[in-house]
């Protein structure tokens, strides 16, 4: 796996941890919330990961972004299927998420180099 994508997780993990182990209830919640709202429904998961890395890149949430494409990456989308996607949040988002652009094709590329 890329050190840019292994890093990325460990560190989530590793954080991720931290905050469950606090035991705040709330936080716990939302953690729930979210996992819940990304699995199977009318929509499938595919479906929801990518309006999940929209939504991402236009609130300009790099950890987000790269979260749901990893996820993305996991649930088949394709590289063209994610362009499109993506080309939809710049459109939304507007010229400032361009720098975010970039650094989800990295993400992605990586991704790709990590599954051959």
């Amino acid at each position: 796996m890329s050190d840019l994508i292994q890093e990325f997780n460990d560190y989530r993990s590793k954080m991720n941890e931290k905050l469950l182990a606090d035991n705040n209830k709330i936080v716990k919640r939302i953690f729930n919330l979210d996992t819940n709202a990304y699995a199977p429904g009318a929509l499938d998961v595919k479906t929801k990961e990518l309006l999940g890395l929209v939504a991402s890149t236009v609130l300009r949430c790099d950890d987000c972004v790269k979260y749901h494409l990893e996820t993305s990456y996991k649930e088949g989308v394709s590289k063209e299927e994610m362009m499109e996607a993506m080309g939809i949040a710049t459109l939304v988002g507007g010229t400032i998420v361009i720098p975010h652009l970039r650094r989800a094709y990295e993400f992605w590329e990586a991704l790709e180099e990590a599954g051959k």
